[in-house]
């Protein structure tokens, strides 16, 4: 049965300093390196064909370090914009908490949590939706339809979206899972290309 991957990057710095960080290229801390390890090491004598990042350094250490545990270096890796983080435009490097204190809780959190509010000069998490699965259906499905075992590394409102396609869920329900920095998800196809299970 054909695997699908999915990791969302070890803590970047922005991370720990409690910013919006989107689009910019932050990297991950020393607990981030850690997480990535145990990633690896979760996923260690899996197989897995080829691997898909974003243009981010964040995914893409997490990406290296993963297939460094797993001694498998050598693996294609594809890297593409279309499956980097949601982009919070201007408020991209402002304290989430100062962030409140100018524009109010209830703003930023229809920022944050909404499904199609936009941020000022960024994207909802539909807008996210609409340039992941795309990009998921044109470039990853024929290969899981062949068999081959994929990883992606990639971030959380990227891999959200993404779940959201696979589990069929609401806005209302996406918008309340979580997903944990540097542990693995595993989705497991049938024959006829549905999930037929999920592992954390």
């Amino acid at each position: 049965m054909t695997k699908l991957f999915l990791v969302r990057h070890g803590q970047s710095l922005w991370n720990l300093e409690n910013r919006f960080t989107g689009w910019q290229n932050i990297d991950i801390t020393d607990a981030g390196i850690e997480e990535a390890k145990k990633a690896g090491i979760a996923l260690k004598g899996q197989k897995i064909n080829i691997a898909f990042t974003s243009v981010l350094i964040r995914a893409q250490h997490t990406l290296t370090i993963i297939l460094d545990e797993m001694g498998k270096p050598d693996i294609p890796v594809i890297m593409d914009k279309a499956l980097n983080e949601r982009s919070y435009g201007d408020l991209e490097g402002l304290n989430k908490a100062e962030t409140a204190l100018k524009y109010g809780d209830e703003q930023v959190h229809a920022w944050r949590r909404s499904y199609d509010v936009v941020p000022p000069g960024g994207e909802s998490l539909k807008d996210t939706y609409n340039r992941v699965i795309p990009y998921f259906e044109k470039e990853i499905v024929p290969l899981l339809r062949k068999d081959e075992n994929v990883l992606i590394v990639a971030h959380g409102n990227s891999l959200r979206a993404l779940i959201m396609y696979l589990e069929n869920l609401s806005p209302d329900e996406i918008l309340e899972r979580e997903i944990a920095t540097g542990v693995p998800i595993t989705y497991i196809f049938d024959e006829h290309f549905h999930v037929s299970r999920k592992e954390n």
